[in-house]
């Protein structure tokens, strides 16, 4: 079992930056594949960024050269970098977290998590 918690939204103009931070449970963070998502209300869930155990860093083209995600195994911490934000930026911001299990397909579909933390508000102003 995994617990995440989220942290760091807030209301930002466009153009400026935000730090999301996302905090999770257990010793064996450092195997878990780390993603971030998001949601805005009547939409569905999108994928942001992800990062492997390796640290391999994957990202939506929507957020590609404005968003940064990153990890620290020793602290069991996954960051989101957010600048020149937008307002489609706008949305909760979820953590999720994957288990090492068979075959990763694809760190962008969210049905590939297993675990999934409460979410933080986002919200860019113009």
């Amino acid at each position: 079992q995994v617990q995440l918690v989220e942290s760091g939204g807030g209301l930002v103009q466009a153009g400026g930056s935000l730090r999301l931070s996302c905090a999770a449970s257990g010793r064996t963070f450092s195997s878990y594949a780390m993603g971030w998502f998001r949601q805005a209300p009547g939409k569905d869930r999108e994928f942001v960024a992800a990062i492997r155990s390796g640290g391999r860093p994957i990202y939506a083209d929507s957020v590609k050269g404005r968003f940064t995600i990153s990890r620290d195994n020793a602290k069991n911490t996954v960051s989101l970098q957010m600048n020149s934000l937008k307002p489609e930026d706008t949305a909760v911001y979820y953590c999720a977290a994957r288990t090492p299990r068979g075959i990763f397909y694809s760190s962008s579909y969210y049905s590939e998590y297993d675990y999934w933390g409460q979410g933080t508000q986002v919200t860019v102003s113009s």
